[in-house]
């Protein structure tokens, strides 16, 4: 039990955010990513709703989200304020990344209210991330301000709300301690 107990403080002590640009040439096992998503599967969830979902991009798939973003720069941007290096680098972190997860939450507004909704899916995206950093992947979690353009180009059902994008990738960046303060100041004993 001491093994075990040591082994999730290691995980949990030891993750951190590891950026598309670290990320190394070497795909990620479809065996790894599936037993990352079933992880997730375990999160605490109210009322058994289990809303979290997942739209997977990976492979060629990579290229259709990565387009995404360069098109949405190429739309919104002025001819004049045109810069080609920044419509080659909007679709970048995606296409330096091996699996791209869009995280969704399915809304269940006649039994629960969304923020619990949104923290059972944040819960099962840190089991990925603690899944994802034993097997020495590095990712992270972002919300982009087109959260709902994604979720139209994902067809993403009208129940649920798109919360992000988790990358993933394994990679070469160099181990760093954690940056917190010490928990004393965060507690009130009653």
């Amino acid at each position: 039990m001491e093994q075990t107990v040591e082994a999730v403080n290691h995980v949990i002590r030891n993750r951190r955010s590891i950026f598309p640009p670290s990320y190394i040439e070497k795909d990620i096992p479809e065996e790894i990513l599936l037993t990352i998503l079933e992880n997730a599967n375990y999160a605490p969830t109210h009322k058994l709703t289990e809303p979290w979902r997942f739209v997977v991009y990976k492979g060629e798939s990579l290229n259709k989200l990565a387009g995404f973003f360069t098109e949405r720069y190429r739309t919104v941007t002025p001819p004049e304020s045109f810069s080609q290096a920044r419509y080659d680098a909007a679709g970048e972190k995606v296409l330096k990344s091996k699996v791209v997860v869009l995280i969704c939450a399915e809304l269940h507004p006649d039994k629960l209210p969304e923020w619990e909704e949104t923290a059972a899916v944040a819960c099962a995206v840190q089991n990925m991330w603690l899944t994802a950093t034993a097997y020495g992947i590095g990712s992270y979690w972002s919300s982009p301000g087109v959260l709902d353009l994604l979720a139209k180009f994902a067809g993403v059902p009208e129940n649920q709300k798109c919360l992000g994008l988790y990358f993933m990738g394994y990679h070469d960046a160099p181990e760093a301690p954690a940056r917190r303060t010490p928990m004393e100041n965060k507690i009130t004993w009653a």
